[in-house]
């Protein structure tokens, strides 16, 4: 009885000893990788540096960007004055996704300047609907989200090209909708705006 009792532990103690050692092993194997650290050097290459060069006229994935228009807003080097895709409603929802998310806490959801932000003491921002920045280009509306200005950060790692155009033609729909003149309303929607309420249910 007692041998076997003995013997029952002896096999557990191995038992637990060889998982130790595999996990040990294992550790050590993923610890020591055959492979270089960054600036290690190399006595395989002639140059003996393990970092490799780029090769020639490659291009790294999604940095192609022939498209100047649609990847720095400007034409000819001045800011652009149209958009470089036809603007849909589909861009439209994109652009309302996109600057509710990223946008609309400091410009407000009406692009007024009053988002959420000056709750908590941080200075309004430029209404969209101020005259000098309602006939800015499209281009200029573009340069500011890619690279900042004053206490606005640069929106270029968060906000694809793509999307920075939508976000503009979107501000651009906001524009039209607090300085429309009533001879730009369609035919068919203008007698909405003539309903008034009358207060009776």
């Amino acid at each position: 009885m007692i041998t076997t009792i003995i013997r029952s532990r002896g096999l557990v103690i191995a038992g637990l000893l060889l998982c130790l050692g595999i996990t040990v092993s294992c550790t050590l194997d993923m610890r020591d990788q055959p492979r270089y650290d960054p600036f290690e050097e190399s006595r395989f290459f002639a140059d003996r540096a393990a970092a490799r060069p780029r090769i020639p006229n490659t291009v790294a994935r999604g940095q192609l960007n022939l498209d100047g228009h649609l990847y720095t807003g400007r034409v000819d080097g001045r800011f652009a004055e149209t958009f470089p895709f036809a603007v849909t409603m589909e861009i439209l929802e994109r652009g309302q996704e996109r600057y509710t998310i990223f946008c609309a806490p400091c410009h407000g959801l009406l692009g007024d300047g009053e988002g959420v932000i000056t709750e908590y003491g941080m200075r309004m921002p430029t209404s969209f609907h101020d005259p000098d920045l309602r006939d800015e280009p499209p281009g200029y509306y573009f340069s500011i989200i890619t690279d900042g200005t004053r206490v606005m950060p640069s929106y270029a790692a968060r906000v694809t090209p793509a999307d920075r155009w939508a976000i503009i033609a979107y501000i651009r729909a906001l524009q039209l909708s607090q300085n429309a003149a009533v001879e730009q309303v369609p035919p068919d929607i203008l007698p909405e705006l003539d309903e008034t309420d009358t207060g009776t249910p």
